[in-house]
């Protein structure tokens, strides 16, 4: 079965894409916002964000400069606090300083409880964590709840919804670098669409990887070259440094890593200057630049 197309609306609130923006899918009860931290006063007299829901907090580290997330839920108060009030603590709090921008879900009815927002809360965690995208900063794992089958349900489907519009605000925080096949695809359309493995044997490395819609991702497991050559770029020098936490003490790489060319993960894995079109072959040896309809 072939995915739908599905049709978005974005409306840009300060009439730039840098800043505020409300997200809305037809057929959708939910309500997405992408609020930079600078902005969050502003929304003051948003009345839908003063509802219940859930909210990420998006950064990176100070101390790697990796990508980092905050996931939380916030329930309305009797006072009128909800999302915001939430948000406003966190930009108070020194120990969150790190996030510079806030994406939040609530919906156009109004219709989340504590039951609601405790399960999404532990649903995102745990695709978010799973995607490996990011650091999860949440210090504890939250609980999922207790629901009927007939409120999981309904609080997937909107779980397959959000993850549609975070797709469409910039951050694939729940999109590992490769994609499980899709059940709802027919297996010859999935075998159309897969990409070969690519691998690389020599000068002591043995790397596999992968094509995706992003790039390249050299496959955990790879072993890489230990020695980079005198000649090897600048910013592969930087990434092997960045990385070091991700190689083991045999050269084995610990996760996936996405480039966005072959040659710049032709020369990671062979810390040399590379040709990525002639150094990544098929299993029977064919080159990547002799390959056809490479995305």
């Amino acid at each position: 079965m072939a995915a739908r197309g599905k049709s978005i609306s974005l409306f840009l609130m300060d009439g730039t894409a840098s800043g505020r923006v409300i997200c809305t899918l037809a057929n959708w009860t939910g309500v997405a916002y992408k609020i930079p931290r600078t902005e969050i006063d502003k929304c003051k007299e948003r009345a839908d964000l003063k509802q219940s829901g859930v909210y990420f907090l998006f950064g990176s580290s100070d101390q790697t400069g990796a990508d980092v997330v905050y996931i939380g839920q916030a329930g309305a108060r009797k006072n009128g606090e909800g999302i915001l009030y939430r948000l406003q603590e966190h930009k108070r709090n020194p120990d969150k300083d790190y996030w510079t921008e806030a994406v939040v879900f609530t919906t156009s009815n109004n219709s989340f409880g504590p039951t609601e927002i405790t399960y999404l809360e532990n649903r995102f965690c745990g695709l978010a964590t799973e995607a490996k995208r990011y650091i999860v900063k949440n210090a504890n794992d939250p609980t999922s709840g207790n629901i009927t089958e007939e409120k999981e349900s309904e609080l997937e489907e909107f779980v397959d919804y959000a993850e549609i519009v975070m797709g469409a605000l910039g951050y694939r925080v729940f999109e590992p670098l490769i994609k499980k096949p899709s059940m709802l695809i027919s297996p010859p359309a999935a075998e159309r669409d897969e990409k070969p493995t690519l691998y690389i044997i020599r000068s002591g490395a043995n790397a596999k990887s992968r094509f995706t819609d992003e790039g390249i991702v050299v496959l955990a497991g790879s072993v890489i070259r230990k020695d980079l050559v005198p000649s090897c770029p600048d910013h592969v020098k930087a990434m092997r440094k960045d990385n070091r936490d991700n190689i083991d003490s045999n050269n084995v790489l610990l996760k996936d890593l996405l480039f966005r060319t072959p040659s710049s993960a032709s020369a990671f894995v062979l810390g040399a200057p590379t040709n990525g079109n002639i150094e990544w072959k098929t299993e029977d040896g064919k080159l990547l630049k002799d390959l056809e309809n490479i995305a």
